[in-house]
């Protein structure tokens, strides 16, 4: 049975599809594709059917990952129970998360960058607003951050 995981955003078309597209790398370099299904989501839902900011796209681009098949969509309350681990990428979408959460399920929710133990953030900084470098830099975590919960899920279920 895959191991289900869900990257989640705002508005989930910056970085949350980045940091999908990075865990997709990082499973396929460890030639464990197979054994994961994954998938991102918005905490709202103002992009639902858009594809990815073009800035995103062209950020995981230069590092040979396609996102621009992506669609945006809104967490689903079955999501929590569908999937294995439960991303957030900053301590709003991590809070949002908990309070649409049933109990049962909070364990699975935690913050992306807590996986990256090289990183001195815990918080994914939203790149939307800001330069087009700033999404490098998301990148760039989203790629340490998705070895680190790689390590983190071979320990725990293989």
């Amino acid at each position: 049975m895959a191991v289900k995981v869900l990257f989640v955003c705002m508005g989930n078309i910056c970085r949350s599809p980045m940091a999908e597209g990075a865990f997709r790398r990082a499973t396929e370099q460890a030639n464990l594709a197979e054994q994961f299904s994954i998938d991102s989501a918005g905490t709202i839902g103002y992009h639902a059917g858009s594809a990815p900011d073009d800035r995103a796209i062209a950020t995981a681009k230069k590092r040979g990952v396609n996102i621009a098949d992506q669609r945006s969509r809104k967490v689903t309350e079955g999501d929590f129970a569908a999937f294995d681990y439960i991303l957030a990428m900053d301590h709003d979408n991590y809070s949002d998360l908990m309070e649409r959460c049933p109990d049962e399920f909070k364990a699975r929710i935690s913050l992306f960058l807590s996986h990256a133990p090289d990183l001195p953030l815990d918080e994914m900084p939203d790149p939307y607003y800001g330069h087009r470098d700033q999404f490098d830099t998301c990148y760039l975590a989203a790629m340490d951050a998705s070895e680190g919960l790689l390590i983190k899920i071979k320990n725990e279920r293989f």
